[in-house]
């Protein structure tokens, strides 16, 4: 659950206040012209920017002044932020250990994520020898490997054509339904997501209308 209250941030001149009440399970589509703060929003609730006052409540719990990995949140940008020196194996293990020291048990759950995604014929191939497609498919996995009960996406599909899109979001809405998990994502195409989320909310100069 997320439970946002008056939380303030200033961001260069634009003053953004933000109230908001998603229940657990819910998914929520995140509108809004560019510059209008839905990114700062997620930032917020992801805790890669820190609210000036209000609060911020995830899963019951204040995390206002909580570091990332401390939050129950996983996040997915526009960039997959893949490492083109590891593996699609050692980018999914990411999410589990930084130092990538897993155990057989943990290994087991690297290949069960990347065989939720579809990926599993492809542990041992770099990042470069992947489509745009693959690529997300690597970094959903290593969000989901980190098993945060909220997950936040950042127009995570807009650079892949309308067919690779609507695959992508299938496969999102079919994991998000699996785990139970609150998502909210940014998006510039609401369309395609009617009829597949419980709801749409729309920013304005640092606003939830």
């Amino acid at each position: 659950m997320i439970k946002l209250t008056q939380v303030q941030f200033q961001y260069k001149n634009m003053a953004m206040q933000f109230d908001l009440q998603v229940e657990k399970g819910q998914k929520v589509a995140v509108i809004g012209a560019s510059g209008a703060g839905k990114s700062t929003l997620l930032n917020l609730i992801a805790g890669f920017e820190l609210a000036h006052s209000g609060e911020i409540c995830l899963n019951g719990e204040l995390h206002n002044r909580t570091e990332p990995h401390q939050r129950p949140v996983s996040m997915l940008f526009q960039e997959n932020n893949l490492f083109p020196h590891l593996s699609v194996q050692q980018n999914i293990a990411l999410g589990l250990k930084p130092n990538l020291r897993l155990s057989p048990a943990e290994m087991q759950q690297v290949e069960q994520v990347a065989s939720a995604v579809g990926l599993s014929e492809f542990l041992a191939r770099k990042p470069t020898e992947l489509s745009g497609g693959q690529k997300q498919r690597v970094a959903l996995a290593r969000c989901l490997l980190r098993d945060k009960p909220i997950l936040l996406l950042d127009e995570p599909f807009s650079a892949l054509d309308p067919t690779l899109r609507q695959e992508m979001l299938a496969l999102l809405l079919q994991l998000c339904e699996q785990k139970a998990l609150t998502l909210l994502i940014v998006t510039h195409q609401p369309n395609e997501l009617m009829g597949k989320i419980d709801r749409v909310i729309q920013i304005e100069n640092g606003m939830i209308l």
